[in-house]
C-alpha cells in the first residue's frame, strides 16, 4: 500500500492555505474549550493528529538510529509543549493577541541568529507592540494568559532549532510524524489529568477530527511542500501573516473583538516579522 500523495499546490497558495487551516482550526479548539477544556482540546488535537500523520506517511521506525531518536525527541516535546501551552494561553486571552505574543518567540529567534546590528529595529517593533497590549495597559488582558502565550513562543522558538538540527538526519515527513509521537506523550496526561477526556462525548467526534486535521495534519503536508521550493525571506514574510489571520477567524467564529490599540499592537508585530525576514540570512523557519 502506497503512502498518499498530496495535491499538487503553488509553494505561495500553500502557506496561505495552512495559515488558513491553522487559525481556522484554533476556532475551532477554543469553541471546544467550555466541554474539554485546553488540556483536554490540545491532548485530543495532538494525539488524533499523531495518528493521521502515522496513518499519511507510516515511518519505518525499526530503521531509524540512535541518533534519530535523540533528536527527534527533544523536537516532538517541544512541538507538544508549543501547542498545550499556546490553548493554556487562548483559554485566557483572545487568539489574535495570544498568536501575536507566541510569534515573539521565533521573530527573537530570527533576529539574534542573523547577527546583524540593524536588526534590532525589529526587536524594538515587536516590543513596542507587545507594550500596546501589555496587562498593565490593558484591564481585559489576563496577565497568565498573556505569559503563557509568550512561553509559548519560547517553545516555538526551541522547536524551531530542534528542527533544524533534526533536517539533517531526518526526512522531514518521518520527523513531523514521530516527534507528533513524541508531543503526544507529553500532552495527553495533561489530558487525562484536567478531566477533560473524561467529557468527550461521540457527537464531538467530526470537531475534534476537523481540529486535529485543521491544527495539524494538513498545514504539516502544505507547509513541507512550500519549504521546498520558496526561499526561506518569502517563507517567512508570508508566515507574517498569522495573527492578523488569526484575529479576524477569531472575530468572525468566535465574536471575539479586538480594539484599535491591539490592531496596531498586531500590525508592528507583523512588520517586525516581515522586516525580519526580508533582512536576515537565517535559514528557514518552520511554523507547528
Amino acid at each position: 500500500m502506497k503512502a498518499i500523495k498530496f495535491p499538487d499546490i503553488p509553494p505561495v497558495l500553500a502557506v496561505l492555505l495552512a495559515i488558513i487551516s491553522v487559525q481556522g482550526g484554533a476556532s475551532i479548539a477554543k469553541s471546544i474549550f467550555p466541554v474539554l477544556g485546553a488540556a483536554g482540546t490540545a491532548s485530543l488535537r495532538i494525539g488524533l493528529s499523531a495518528i493521521f500523520l502515522l496513518l499519511l506517511f507510516r515511518p519505518n521506525l525499526s530503521k531509524m538510529t540512535t541518533a534519530q531518536w535523540k533528536a527527534v525527541a527533544p523536537y516532538g516535546l517541544c512541538l507538544g509543549a508549543m501547542n498545550l501551552v499556546f490553548y493554556l494561553a487562548i483559554e485566557r486571552i483572545p487568539i489574535g493577541l495570544g498568536v501575536t505574543l507566541e510569534f515573539v518567540g521565533p521573530l527573537v529567534l530570527a533576529v539574534f541568529s542573523s547577527k546583524r546590528k540593524s536588526d534590532i529595529l525589529w526587536i524594538l517593533l515587536a516590543g513596542a507592540g507587545i507594550a500596546l497590549i501589555a496587562p498593565w495597559n490593558e484591564q481585559n488582558i489576563d496577565p497568565l494568559g498573556a505569559f503563557l502565550a509568550l512561553l509559548a513562543g519560547v517553545f516555538w522558538a526551541g522547536y524551531i532549532v530542534q528542527g533544524g538540527r533534526i533536517s539533517n538526519i531526518m526526512d522531514g515527513r518521518q520527523a513531523v510524524t514521530v516527534g507528533m509521537v513524541f508531543a503526544s506523550c507529553l500532552a495527553v496526561p495533561f489530558g487525562v489529568m484536567s478531566g477533560g477526556l473524561s467529557k468527550f462525548t461521540p457527537d464531538m467526534t467530526i470537531a475534534v477530527c476537523a481540529l486535529a486535521l485543521l491544527s495539524s495534519a494538513i498545514p504539516f503536508l502544505l507547509e513541507i511542500k512550500a519549504l521546498k521550493q520558496l526561499p526561506a525571506s518569502t517563507f517567512s514574510i508570508l508566515m507574517s501573516m498569522e495573527p492578523a489571520v488569526a484575529g479576524i477567524f477569531a472575530l468572525i467564529f468566535l465574536g471575539e473583538i479586538l480594539n484599535l490599540t491591539e490592531w496596531l499592537a498586531i500590525i508592528l508585530v507583523m512588520s517586525a516579522s516581515a522586516g525580519a525576514a526580508l533582512t536576515s540570512k537565517a535559514k528557514p523557519l518552520e511554523n507547528y
